[in-house]
């Protein structure tokens, strides 16, 4: 009979989110991870196997955690606008605390990874079509509930643009500590809704 695992897995790829984004996938090393997990190698490879392995775990648990949010604040009847303006400025006060914003940054590194990993691309493929879907089916509600104007007329790029506008605050959160610059970001990206 073995033995039961002596920590929490969840825990374990939180931790593993902050050690990935901290270093980037090609700058962690085994140790990092051993020393950033508080495991032992043999459970870290029993549990998780490679280092590719763990890395491809935890970005699909961020990113699904991440969507699965995303999508279920935008189902919410009300304010579609006012909606959206929380998801954007939430995300601006993750990336402005110092902790929090640690797990963020695995989105980079993933990104990186994309044009090297098929199965890395295929996710971020079908969870980008997800959040399509739900940021355009939530711009349609708001059209029709009249908050967004009639010179919308391509809701879909819209939506295509929110969401990237939405991932590039991670890439801005990277190259600048000035909390402005990732509110002025937002709030910029906020009035093409007011258009």
């Amino acid at each position: 009979m073995g033995r039961n695992k002596e920590f929490d897995t969840a825990l374990v790829l939180h931790k593993a989110m902050e050690v990935f984004g901290h270093y980037g996938y090609e700058g962690t090393s085994l140790q990092n991870l051993l020393d950033g997990l508080g495991i032992a190698r043999q459970s870290l490879y029993d549990t998780y196997g490679t280092k590719r392995d763990l890395f491809t775990t935890a970005v699909k648990h961020y990113v699904n955690e991440k969507t699965g949010m995303v999508i279920a604040m935008l189902d919410t009847p009300g304010s579609v606008k006012e909606t959206i303006s929380h998801i954007f400025h939430e995300i601006v006060a993750v990336l402005q605390d110092e902790i929090r914003c640690k797990e963020c940054f695995i989105m980079q590194s993933a990104i990186d990874q994309i044009p090297h990993d098929p199965v890395l691309a295929e996710f971020f493929k079908q969870d980008m079509q997800r959040l399509e879907k739900a940021f355009h089916n939530a711009l349609i509600r708001a059209q029709e509930q009249g908050e967004l104007s009639n010179r919308h007329d391509d809701l879909l790029s819209l939506a295509r643009y929110l969401i990237h506008a939405r991932y590039s605050l991670t890439q801005a959160a990277k190259l600048t500590t000035d909390p402005k610059v990732l509110a002025d970001i937002s709030n910029v990206t906020l009035s093409t809704l007011d258009y």
